[in-house]
């Protein structure tokens, strides 16, 4: 119940052909027919395009500071910070 048999099916086949006629029905599966094979040529002609075989450039050096140097300074930083203030002399 609610499915659709290979009858149904096969009437609804005959009543599209009557409706759209046969040559409409063939140009439109000619049309998809042809728009497959274009797809896959698009494809086969994008796998079979030659890709370059240069190595890209090794990235440019920036000059600077290395990632080393940063942290000792930001560590440097750290125990300046957290070593205590003497206190000043009250009698000076």
């Amino acid at each position: 119940m609610g499915g659709f048999s290979p009858l149904h099916i096969l009437i609804l086949a005959i009543v599209a052909v009557l409706l759209l006629g046969g040559g409409r029905f063939s140009n439109l599966m000619g049309d998809v027919a042809k728009g497959v094979k274009n797809f896959k040529k698009g494809m086969a002609e994008e796998d079979g395009a030659p890709r370059s075989s240069t190595v890209p450039p090794p990235p440019s050096m920036i000059e600077g500071r290395s990632a080393a140097d940063i942290i000792a300074e930001h560590e440097r930083q750290k125990a300046a910070a957290a070593q205590p203030v003497p206190p000043s002399d009250p009698a000076a």
